[in-house]
């Protein structure tokens, strides 16, 4: 699925995850390619996007690793088709120049 994850002053992720865990308002979500779309607010916790790499072996067993690990205060995100935005307010304020 194509996932962005931005905030006010910057993008912190932008491109292809097998898989994003949300802290969901009601609870931590699981979002995975082509989940049902959706609109949530986010409590304060941590985005994760993770990645599948490539076959390991014959038996089909993908490497996984966290691309994204970021801290936010609150935000929303959106699932439509087969793309996830997410919008955070951080817990540290990134300001550019």
């Amino acid at each position: 699925m194509r996932v962005s994850v931005l905030d006010a002053w910057r993008s912190w992720y932008e491109g292809n995850a097998g898989e994003v865990l949300l802290p969901g308002e009601e609870g931590e979500l699981c979002v995975l390619d082509f989940h049902h779309p959706f609109l949530c607010r986010l409590r304060e916790g941590i985005v994760q996007v993770v990645t599948k790499g490539p076959r390991e072996r014959a038996g089909g067993r993908r490497a996984s690793r966290v691309e994204a690990a970021v801290p936010i205060r609150e935000g929303i995100a959106r699932m439509t088709g087969n793309e996830l935005v997410v919008l955070v307010e951080t817990t540290t304020a990134v300001h550019s120049p």
